[in-house]
């Protein structure tokens, strides 16, 4: 144990399963897929669960939000209260916050008009520069910085200490839980708020996706059943907030740990054959950690798209332990996926148990589990690796 190990006091996590802590432990444990596959017909995605959002966000600030903004100062309030810290001014002071977010939701008129127009259109490229330009107002834009997400925690709920925002889909959260505890190891801060969320629900998510041929389109499967089909993400709305606090300041206030988060390490790589299994095996001798496989296990953010989820299967089938896909029961949820796995690994560390498969494919854990090895891939680049342990 060390002074500055970076331990989970508090975790918001928000997502089709439900709302915290103990909602998704029960619901991992006795799995049943929640699903809608109405909204976007073809498309499934999972859904966020029905939440009263006045518990956490006043509706006068409600107004001023986009849902994925609502779901993550949600999310951020969840984690503060977890934590013991929402609205104590003075630790609020000192807290540091670190956000992976998205750009945002769109003008959908316009988008419908551009992508109709552009067919038909002589000079393609020309046509779309026109109508970039010409078609989205710069008050639009600018309502919906990627930063607002931040912006909107500092004024709901306090938090204002230093902010700092990454964009870059699933690398976004990998680096956030990585430069938090860089920072917190190097005494740069004893007290991080590091979150992100995604609206699966969205127009545009599923036009996005698909444009990349990414998306699964048949009924409901697990990630790891889907690679026998073609493969394919379905997406999922999820919110998730951690409190990342050094051992010496939790200590101090008397709060109690979940997990410790003893390292991680983040990479990307040209994702031809085998780079990203080579990166993922350089990031293991780098966390320098000795797993024994009888209390280990893997949660996994393969995100279910063909190369890459196939690869890290045989990566995790290599090293011999239980592993459970997060996306199976979230859906994958992009900017904050990572962090909704270090979420869980946090969870079923906690317990001394890991939670029941969620597929014919995942092996059962009776063991106590001791050590999670959280994996993060991505659906095209950003491959991070994390080590949670006992707090």
């Amino acid at each position: 144990m060390h002074d500055r190990d970076a331990i989970v006091t508090g975790i918001g996590l928000i997502s089709c399963l439900g709302e915290g802590v103990d909602a998704h432990w029960d619901a991992l444990n006795a799995f049943s897929p929640k699903i809608d596959d109405t909204a976007f017909p073809g498309f499934p995605v999972h859904p966020m669960t029905a939440l009263a959002l006045d518990k956490h966000i006043s509706k006068r600030e409600q107004r001023q939000m986009e849902p994925w903004q609502r779901f993550g100062t949600y999310a951020a309030g969840a984690a503060l209260e977890a934590a013991g810290v929402k609205g104590n001014a003075e630790l609020l002071a000192q807290m540091h916050m670190i956000v992976a977010a998205g750009g945002g939701e769109r003008d959908y008129a316009t988008d419908e008009a551009i992508l109709t127009g552009l067919p038909k259109a002589a000079d393609p490229a020309a046509y779309l520069n026109e109508h970039l330009l010409s078609d989205l107002r710069p008050t639009l834009f600018l309502a919906q910085l990627s930063n607002l997400l931040a912006g909107n925690i500092s004024l709901v709920h306090g938090v204002v200490g230093s902010s700092r925002t990454f964009m870059g889909e699933e690398s976004s959260g990998t680096d956030a839980i990585r430069i938090a505890c860089a920072r917190i190891g190097a005494g740069q801060g004893d007290m991080f708020l590091v979150g992100g969320s995604y609206n699966a629900q969205r127009p545009d998510g599923p036009l996005q996706y698909e444009m990349g041929r990414a998306l699964w389109k048949k009924p409901f499967a697990g990630v790891w059943a889907r690679q026998e089909q073609g493969g394919g993400l379905i997406l999922g709305s999820v919110g998730c907030f951690l409190t990342i606090e050094s051992r010496a300041h939790a200590a101090a206030r008397g709060a109690t740990g979940l997990a410790r988060i003893a390292a991680v390490a983040t990479d990307r790589c040209g994702r031809r054959p085998g780079d990203a299994t080579a990166n993922a095996c350089r990031q293991i001798a780098a966390l320098g950690t000795s797993f024994a496989q009888a209390s280990t296990a893997a949660i996994s953010g393969a995100s279910g798209v063909a190369a890459p989820t196939q690869e890290e299967q045989t990566f995790l089938r290599d090293l011999g332990l239980p592993v459970r896909a997060g996306a199976t029961a979230l859906g994958h949820s992009l900017e904050p996926s990572f962090i909704a796995n270090i979420a869980l690994a946090a969870i079923a560390i906690s317990r001394g148990k890991l939670f029941a498969p969620l597929e014919p494919a995942e092996a059962p854990m009776d063991a106590p589990l001791k050590d999670v090895l959280v994996t993060s891939w991505g659906h095209w680049r950003g491959e991070a690796l994390a080590h949670v342990t006992a707090a």
